[in-house]
């Protein structure tokens, strides 16, 4: 069985409970052994993850992001990563996407152009973020919308949603963690 690392990026201990519990409580569920580590705790054993997951935060929570240096260990990582919401604006930023401004919140309509972690054709999302990404030149987007909600590396096993699936669509982390 694999052994996930989920890794939170939130600055307040409160913010744990909506964006990194979720998460924890889908792995036990389907009974798949995790451990969870804020981001400032990182170290070169926790490469021996066999995924890894990074969560959201709230809204006005953007201090990872004054931190980026913090996640170079995404570019010689070689397994599966999930970043969600602000996790993917960090594997967006790792690679040279840029951030950009636009605030989703509540339940909206994405329609996958592609099968993306089962998800396909139209489902309804819950998006809760200020921040979005552009599409760095090595990934490729999922969802028809103009702000990229669903994207996947063209060569590696890393994977970014924009939108909480630990919300309203868990059946894709566990589609991620079934990889």
């Amino acid at each position: 069985m694999s052994k996930i690392l989920i890794i939170n990026i939130s600055k307040e201990r409160l913010h744990y409970y909506e964006f990194v519990k979720p998460i924890e409580d889908i792995l036990k569920n389907v009974g798949v052994e995790f451990y969870t580590k804020h981001y400032t705790k990182f170290n070169d054993k926790d490469l021996k993850a066999d995924k890894i997951i990074i969560c959201g935060t709230s809204l006005m929570d953007n201090d990872f992001i004054d931190k980026i240096e913090s996640f170079k260990w995404i570019e010689v990582y070689k397994k599966p990563i999930l970043g969600i919401c602000g996790g993917m604006q960090v594997i967006s930023l790792i690679f040279n996407g840029e951030l950009g401004k636009e605030s989703e919140i509540g339940l909206f309509n994405e329609n996958f152009v592609k099968s993306f972690l089962g998800m396909k054709e139209k489902k309804e999302v819950y998006h809760l973020h200020n921040n979005y990404i552009t599409l760095p030149l090595e990934f490729e987007q999922f969802t028809s919308s103009k702000i990229p909600q669903a994207i996947k590396h063209k060569e590696k096993e890393i994977y970014g949603v924009l939108f909480h699936p630990e919300v309203r669509n868990k059946s894709l982390i566990e589609n991620f963690v079934n990889l």
